[in-house]
Formats: C-alpha cells, sequence, structure tokens
C-alpha cells in the first residue's frame, strides 16, 4: 500500500470519525431534551452518550496525529531520496571526468607535436578547445601548478628537481595536468618540485 493510498484511507477514516460523533451530538441533544421529563433515566443516557463522544474525539485526535505523522515520515523520505539522487549525480559525473582526463592527454601530446598550419591540425585544435570549454562548464578545471607551493591535496611530486627560479618546496614542472570537478580533485597533478 503506497503512502499515498495510506493517506486517503486515514482521512476516509477520519471523516467517519467526524460524522458519527457529529450524530453522537444530535442524539445527545435529544436525550438532553427527554431528560427534562426523565430526570434521572436521561441522565444515565446523557452521561453515557457524552462518554461515547469523548471517545470518538479521542479517536479523531489520535487518526489525525496518525495522519501528520505520515506526512512528515512522507516528506523526510522524499528530501532524503533528493539527497540521495544528487549524490549519486555527483559521484557518476567524477566518474565520467575520470575516464574523458586521458582523451584531454592525448589531444595535447598529439597537438604539442602536430605542424602548424595543417588544415587537419587546426581542425583538431577547434575540437580540443571545444571539449575544453563544455568541461569547463560543467565544473572542471584545471589545477594550477607551476609557480605555486607545493600541496599534497593537489600536487604528486614524483621528482625534486635544482632550480634557481623557484625556492625549495615550489612547484618547478608540471608532468601531467591536475584537474578538479567542482570542489573535489579528480586527478592531482603530477609535478617536480624544487629542491
Amino acid at each position: 500500500m503506497s503512502d499515498k493510498d495510506l493517506k486517503q484511507d486515514l482521512e476516509e477514516e477520519v471523516k467517519t470519525c467526524e460524522e458519527e460523533a457529529a450524530s453522537e451530538d444530535v442524539k445527545a441533544d435529544a436525550a438532553a431534551e427527554e431528560a427534562a421529563k426523565e430526570e434521572p433515566k436521561a441522565a444515565k443516557k446523557k452521561a453515557k452518550a457524552d462518554k461515547k463522544a469523548d471517545k470518538q474525539k479521542e479517536k479523531i485526535e489520535e487518526l489525525e496525529d496518525r495522519v501528520k505523522r505520515q506526512l512528515a515520515e512522507f516528506e523526510n523520505f522524499r528530501k532524503r531520496t533528493d539527497k540521495e539522487k544528487a549524490q549519486m549525480f555527483e559521484v557518476g559525473a567524477k566518474s565520467v571526468v575520470e575516464k574523458i582526463l586521458p582523451v584531454v592527454d592525448n589531444f595535447e601530446r598529439g597537438l604539442a607535436n602536430a605542424p602548424e598550419g595543417d588544415p587537419f591540425v587546426e581542425g583538431m585544435n577547434m575540437i580540443y578547445k571545444q571539449l575544453l570549454n563544455e568541461l569547463d562548464a560543467l565544473g572542471v578545471k584545471a589545477i594550477e601548478a607551476v609557480g605555486k607551493e607545493f600541496d599534497p591535496t593537489y600536487h604528486n611530486a614524483v621528482m625534486q628537481v635544482q632550480t634557481e627560479e623557484f625556492e625549495s618546496g615550489i612547484v618547478a614542472q608540471e608532468l601531467q595536468k591536475g584537474y578538479m570537478y567542482r570542489d573535489t580533485v579528480v586527478r592531482p597533478s603530477m609535478v617536480a618540485v624544487a629542491e
């Protein structure tokens, strides 16, 4: 039984109880009129009718409480599933980005060694730029490395080099670009750090 069906059943029960309570109120009023005629007998009937009406009101309150709790549970369930869907999308998108990065690397290597002025190379360069623009639109950014202080969160040091251009602990050379997807590192930059 779905939440919607359960909610509908509970609302019907509440409505039935309210109708019964209303009819009990009418009966109680009629009993009050008779009570004027027959005092002792009427007093007992009135007390009995009042007791029954109180039970009906308690049941109505209980059913209303159940409906409110079911609605709250359903709202919590909806929020939780929305959050889980968003997290699954983020994980899936990050996985796709990880698989596309080697293609970007191959484009860069190929274009770096291609002769200039060749129309084919120019076409490939335009495709490469389009790919980078689409990745950028998705929130994929290259990690800046050269000239920055080494940070193990963003950089993967594979060697140290002696250089007078940079101070010790500064990234001197980027061997492979690193990328971030929104706020998370997809692939750290592979770098050489100055000694």
